[in-house]
């Protein structure tokens, strides 16, 4: 039986993401999109680095997402619930 992190809203420990797996799947989320500029996307992953909610170096606690994916969409905003960490 799998349990969850506290405060995950629903990954377990078997949670895991190669960087060849993430690539992929940025390349599918951004088919027909507007994508962030590279040094918004730098910055944005910066932010998610230092955040307490990041868990296994790619997912955000706060909504689930891959942050790689989150950050490289320009429409996106960070869901740290007190408040966007992303700069505007």
């Amino acid at each position: 039986m799998l349990t969850r992190l506290d405060g995950c809203k629903g990954c377990t420990e078997s949670v895991r993401v190669t960087p060849e797996k993430l690539e992929r799947l940025i390349e599918i989320a951004i088919q027909g999109r507007e994508t962030a500029s590279d040094e918004d996307y730098r910055a944005r992953m910066e932010q998610c680095q230092s955040c307490n909610a990041l868990q296994y170096e790619t997912t955000c606690r706060h909504c689930g997402c891959f942050v790689a994916v989150r950050a490289r969409l320009a429409e996106s905003t960070c869901p740290f619930p007190a408040g966007s960490k992303w700069r505007q």
